[in-house]
């Protein structure tokens, strides 16, 4: 059982401590960004492209108005694999391992209201006398959300399980 704080920013016990400098993350920001255009260049959608770095990772956003096309990627599972393959481009120029998160047409932020409306329902049933309420599976960037929202309410969150199974439970302090 791992307990993740805020210090830990996501990262699982026993990952590589090395943070990346800011200049770093702005190479992968750039790595990923290139590979985002080149992607939308091909498949013809239209997009601007905003990077930023902070709580030590390259975050890179897709927007468009809103009669664009970019709609088709903003899926949760598309927008999942295209940040590995971007990933992947990211670690082919720099060699590096990365962490960072792209978001295609405000994806993310409607992902993070589903997750707050979810840690709020699981309060809910701890508040009505459950002993503890478990998530559903995901990935340990939502799950890193999840903590801190969790935190934020006043109660605690621990990771359980491996792999595609791996997912949070919430207790009362």
């Amino acid at each position: 059982m791992t307990q993740l704080s805020p210090e830990t920013d996501g990262i699982e016990p026993g990952a590589d401590d090395i943070r990346p400098t800011v200049s770093q993350l702005e190479e992968e920001g750039d790595a990923a960004a290139d590979y985002i255009e080149e992607l939308l260049d091909v498949a013809d959608l239209d997009g601007d492209i905003d990077i930023d770095v902070r709580d030590g990772r390259a975050y890179v956003s897709v927007t468009s108005t809103s009669d664009s096309n970019l709609r088709l990627l903003s899926k949760p599972d598309t927008v999942s694999a295209l940040q590995e393959l971007a990933r992947i481009a990211v670690h082919t120029r720099t060699g590096a391992f990365s962490r960072l998160i792209l978001d295609i047409g405000g994806s993310r932020e409607a992902r993070q209201a589903e997750l707050v409306a979810l840690v709020e329902r699981a309060i809910q049933r701890i508040e009505d006398g459950a002993a503890s309420a478990s998530l559903p599976p995901m990935s340990s960037y939502e799950r890193k959300v999840v903590h801190d929202i969790v935190a934020g309410e006043g109660f605690v969150s621990v990771s359980e399980g491996e792999g595609r199974d791996r997912h949070t439970v919430i207790t009362a302090k």
